[in-house]
């Protein structure tokens, strides 16, 4: 349990002084890559790609939760129940499109650099926040609604405090598929000019630079795992939370919540 739990902790300071001292593993790979007379990446610091890469992450991350929170909420309401099937297939479509075709189709319109980038993210992060909405509403206990319906609440009143409360685990994990996702995916933007960490891996491959391809690969996988473990404490705080509540109390402690 002691290494698990300072697993996380090594993780992260590893990320941080790869993101913040680059430049000074330069011996290691050159070591490495002998050959090489420019061992290390330095069109740009680290620091600042990493910044840019989260900014594409979060931007794209943010937008995908709100579009697929708010459409997962309105087919799973009676008026919009029958937009279900196509809703769920079109968000397939988009997440089985490849992102390199997006963006080779969003280039012509949008032109290089963050905007195409941030559209193919946001096309391939809704499907799993959609499902995992979707799949979270829908597995609301019918009691806990019973409940809420008998004591007047309205739909928003009840959508707000106690169906979203208890769908929260579900939609969560849809956030955190979408998120790892988007942070490798992010990488492609470079391809087109957008910075981020995958600069030193399109210029690595380019110039047949190994070091860089390395480089890159590693904060980016660190950056993903970081991120993985963040949302996996959230999950289980979420989860435990949820084993407290006994099934026979569940209607009269959602109502209890949801009591002004």
């Amino acid at each position: 349990m002691m290494r698990v739990g300072l697993l996380t902790p090594l993780l992260a300071l590893a990320f941080v002084a790869l993101a913040l001292f680059m430049p000074a593993t330069a011996p290691f790979f050159h070591w490495l890559f002998p050959e090489n007379p420019r061992p290390v990446f330095l069109r740009a610091s680290f620091l600042e790609l990493t910044l840019a890469h989260a900014e594409l992450v979060l931007i794209s991350a943010g937008a995908a939760t709100a579009f697929a929170l708010g459409v997962g909420i309105f087919v799973t309401r009676p008026a919009g129940r029958e937009f279900l099937p196509i809703v769920g297939a079109l968000a397939a479509v988009g997440q089985t499109f490849p992102p390199a075709a997006v963006l080779a189709l969003a280039v012509p319109a949008l032109g290089y650099g963050e905007a195409p980038t941030l559209l193919a993210l946001f096309l391939y992060s809704i499907l799993p926040i959609l499902e995992g909405t979707i799949a979270g509403l829908h597995a609301v206990p019918a009691d806990v609604r019973e409940a809420a319906d008998g004591l007047g609440f309205s739909s928003a009143t009840k959508l707000t405090r106690i169906e979203l409360p208890l769908a929260a685990p579900y939609i969560l994990a849809g956030v955190r598929t979408s998120t790892i996702i988007a942070i490798g995916t992010a990488t492609i933007g470079s391809t087109i000019g957008a910075l981020s960490l995958g600069s030193p891996i399109v210029e690595g491959l380019a110039a047949e630079n190994t070091a860089y391809v390395l480089q890159g690969a590693l904060v980016v996988a660190l950056f993903a795992i970081l991120v993985d473990r963040g949302f996996e404490l959230l999950e289980r705080r979420l989860a435990r939370q949820s084993r407290s509540e006994l099934p026979a109390s569940r209607p009269r402690r959602a109502a209890a919540a949801a009591a002004p």
